[in-house]
């Protein structure tokens, strides 16, 4: 097959969508002719192949962050999207599209499908359409639910990532939008044990880790709260990411008391991110929602048990009592408890990590290309 991706990100900009598209669009590239459509900042190639991949960036405004996009450059990747891609079309006949994200991406993969007369299978990450922490979420607004609605009835296929994001398509854009379910994937690594000293981390230390983009939506303000609660000096916190927040959380860990039990990693590469996850016993997270939870299996990959809120896709693996804890949304009391039972139960936290390592088996990049594979195909035969 000919397929072409449109994600307004892809690495190295932007988080998990646009990682995991990347996951995808290489998995698939193996069989497939590949081809991306996304965003170009920070002097990227605007026509580049990365492993097996013919990556396709346009130009967008007022970009400043790896991170985080906003209104102005979401904006110029619709104008420019639709333009370049309307050229690749001319180039090269498609087969089907597979557009990431309703919002903003939504309008370019539906143009595109139409002008070329091929599928457009669109899959949604849940904060496209549904972000608890942010005011202009689509979900909140009339003037942004009629356009997403749309996009999703008008799509060949829609695709959830977790029964979460599926009911919140359900709940908020019409119980007559058809989706299918395909978990997202990982990457399958190799963990090696790696000195902690190199992070300054003792090996006494019971170390807690987070990884993801620091917006508010993470709510990474509350690990450090717990963190100011356990006043013992043998937990420690490692944030992996950047974003909009981190100088902000950096300030309250100092306000807080635990500044030095509290490591920023900043952006880190994938090995220094697979080097920290080898180094912690317990992942954890306070986030508001996600969509899926990316970064729970990352973490489960290595082994560790999760506590994280019972709020997102992460539902649909993290189980009570087999690989971690759900803890009601925004209970830091309980959240607290947890992270102490595991502290001081060595047989538990080894019992629940076998578990991470059991049910993370299911959710490899392979095992999602795949059901994706069938699902092109579907779509193109239909």
């Amino acid at each position: 097959m000919k397929i072409l991706f449109c994600n307004y990100e892809y690495p190295p900009l932007g988080g998990g969508g646009g990682v995991v598209n990347a996951w995808l669009a290489e998995a698939l590239a193996v069989k497939h002719d590949v081809t991306v459509l996304t965003s170009s900042a920070y002097g990227l190639s605007a026509d580049e192949m990365i492993n097996g991949v013919r990556i396709v960036r346009v130009p967008v405004y007022f970009r400043n962050k790896l991170q985080a996009a906003n209104i102005a450059s979401l904006a110029a990747f619709v104008v420019n999207g639709i333009q370049r891609g309307k050229q690749l079309i001319q180039e090269q006949q498609f087969d089907v599209i597979n557009t990431h994200f309703v919002i903003p991406t939504g309008p370019v993969g539906h143009i595109l499908a139409k002008r070329a007369g091929i599928p457009n299978v669109l899959s949604v990450h849940g904060g496209d359409l549904y972000d608890p922490s942010k005011y202009l979420s689509p979900h909140r607004h009339f003037f942004l639910r009629l356009p997403a609605r749309y996009l999703l009835k008008k799509a060949n296929a829609v695709v959830g990532q977790s029964k979460n994001t599926n009911e919140n398509v359900h709940t908020y854009y019409g119980e007559d939008v058809q989706c299918k379910l395909i978990p997202l994937g990982i990457p399958r690594v190799q963990f090696e044990s790696s000195a902690r000293e190199r992070y300054q981390l003792a090996n006494e230390d019971f170390v807690l880790i987070t990884v993801g983009r620091l917006v508010s939506r993470k709510g990474v303000e509350q690990l450090i709260e717990l963190m100011r609660r356990m006043a013992d000096t043998r937990i420690k916190l490692v944030v992996v990411g950047g974003g909009p927040k981190k100088e902000e959380l950096e300030e309250l860990s100092v306000q807080r008391g635990v500044r030095e039990r509290v490591l920023f990693t900043g952006q880190a590469s994938d090995e220094d991110k697979v080097n920290l996850l080898a180094c912690a016993d317990l992942y954890v997270s306070t986030s508001q929602h996600e969509g899926f939870g990316l970064v729970f299996l990352e973490g489960m990959a290595a082994g560790l048990p999760v506590v994280c809120y019972d709020h997102g896709g992460q539902t649909d693996f993290v189980a009570n009592d087999e690989n971690g804890y759900l803890v009601e949304l925004n209970d830091l009391t309980t959240f607290e408890s947890r992270i102490r039972q595991l502290l001081s139960d060595r047989q538990l936290k080894e019992r629940l990590s076998a578990g991470s390592l059991s049910t993370v088996e299911e959710y490899f990049i392979d095992s999602c290309a795949a059901k994706y594979e069938s699902l092109f195909e579907a779509s193109i035969r239909s």
